[in-house]
This record gives C-alpha cells, sequence and structure tokens, in this order.
C-alpha cells in the first residue's frame, strides 16, 4: 500500500482593472450575459460582482471567461 503526501501551492496577485477588461470584452461579444454564464456554468450575479471587483476571482474561472469570450487577460500565476 503506498502512502503519500500532496503538496501544494497557493499564490494570489492583485491586477488593477480586471474587472473592467472583463467588462469591456463581454460588451464586445455579440452574446448576451446569460448566455456567456451558461457557458463558464456562473450566476450572472456572480459575473457583475467580478466586473466590479467586490469578489475574488479563482484563476479556473478567468480561464473559463477568456475562453468562452475569445480573450487573453495576460494574467500569470
Amino acid at each position: 500500500m503506498s502512502i503519500f503526501m500532496e503538496v501544494y501551492k497557493t499564490k494570489t496577485v492583485q491586477i488593477v482593472g480586471l474587472g473592467e477588461k472583463i467588462k469591456a470584452a463581454r460588451e464586445a461579444d455579440h452574446r448576451a450575459l446569460t448566455t456567456i454564464c451558461e457557458l463558464i456554468d456562473m450566476s450572472t450575479k456572480n459575473w457583475y460582482a467580478i466586473e466590479k471587483e467586490s469578489q475574488s476571482l479563482p484563476y479556473e474561472t478567468l480561464q473559463k471567461i477568456e475562453t468562452v469570450l475569445g480573450v487573453n487577460f495576460g494574467v500569470i500565476l
């Protein structure tokens, strides 16, 4: 029987104006916000909180947003 230990690292970065960039990318997209949120599996309430930068944003969610909107915000962890 193998015994193992997981080792992980959590990193947080602060990106100035990311919410505004996400909003601009959404507004440039032809789809409704409800459609975009369905593709990301997110509520519109959470989306607006992200645009207003009133909540944190998991990196995996940012990657989904970038994929669905076809953009790259250049965030590197």
